[in-house]
């Protein structure tokens, strides 16, 4: 199975370059996407006429590589914040963008963008959407890099050692039977790390009583006496069912130094942990992805094979 993600960073001879390199990715072709003129050549691109923008179309295997994965990658080979221009390129045509063909690929792409915005006080100057269209470029654009090692690109050359040397994606289990019971972002959070956005997901709102257990193999994780408003957007607890049940790890992507919190036994990515929590209760808030997790009410926990647990519940 493939699937397939346009690009749109600036010059795409570096932004094929990058993302040829990533393992996992089956193939990058340059072209031209959302154009107004059918099969545009380069040089009416130039002239800014036919409104395309020079994209790559990335192919890839989403077992060994996550979208999520290739638009962090994306965001760091790219100044988010400049509007037609990324390094010496100027002009409509090196416009940023993400544009995706699979309707359920936006809620990640939007999350993802969504994140980055975060981080800046300016608005970013980056598309998303679906594609309108796409036009491979003229052969001497594809591969140019490798053709031509010294030739001219504006991504730093730094991140093609990283894009390189980046690990496979290792899905524990079947990957098609999990890919199948899980949406987009589910698949994107749990395996690729992805953040879902804040104040709109699942269980954000939710204090009901029972029990939060993982949504890849039903391992319970946290209780709903330790859930808390804490006011961040996602469903926060000072602490899991037991210690044990998670592992921590450092997560450096964004320019932060965080503690990932993954589940022991799947190793999906649930979140993080932050020591600012209510001290009367340790002092950590678990900042968990609700679509790492699946809900199940005190009514339904005995029927769901979690009765062992409801005594816990208040405690």
């Amino acid at each position: 199975m493939t699937k397939e993600i346009y690009l749109a960073g600036g010059c795409f001879w570096g932004t094929a370059r990058l993302f040829s390199l990533v393992p996992g990715v089956v193939s990058t072709i340059a072209g031209y996407a959302n154009s107004l003129v059918a099969n545009p050549t380069y040089r009416e691109v130039c002239t800014g006429l036919t409104n395309a923008a020079e994209t790559v179309k990335v192919t890839y295997n989403p077992d060994l590589v996550g979208l999520s994965d290739l638009i962090y990658l994306y965001f760091r080979s790219i100044d988010p914040l400049s509007l037609n221009r990324q390094g010496n390129d100027v002009g409509t045509q090196y416009r940023t963008g993400i544009y995706y063909t699979d309707p359920a690929d936006a809620e990640v792409v939007d999350s993802m963008l969504a994140t980055l915005q975060r981080r800046h006080k300016e608005p970013l100057a980056v598309e998303s959407g679906l594609l309108e269209n796409f036009y491979p470029a003229e052969e001497y654009h594809q591969d140019y890099l490798v053709k031509n090692p010294g030739g001219y690109c504006h991504v730093n050359p730094e991140l093609f050692k990283e894009a390189r040397n980046m690990k496979p994606r290792e899905t524990a289990g079947n990957a098609a039977e999990l890919r199948s019971r899980l949406t987009p972002m589910q698949w994107e959070v749990t395996q690729n790390g992805a953040t879902e956005p804040p104040f709109v997901n699942e269980y954000d709102h939710e204090f009901r009583k029972g029990i939060y257990v993982d949504i890849t193999d039903g391992t319970p994780l946290f209780l709903s006496s330790r859930k808390y408003n804490s006011g961040c957007g996602w469903p926060a607890f000072t602490r899991p069912v037991t210690p044990d049940i998670v592992k921590e790890l450092t997560d450096t992507s964004y320019g932060r130094v965080r503690t990932e919190i993954r589940a022991s036994r799947s190793g999906s990515h649930l979140g993080h942990v932050f020591p600012d929590g209510p001290a009367e209760d340790g002092g950590l808030r678990y900042c968990i992805n609700s679509a790492a997790l699946r809900f199940i009410p005190l009514e339904d926990m005995e029927k769901e094979g979690y009765g062992e647990y409801i005594s816990l519940i208040d405690k």
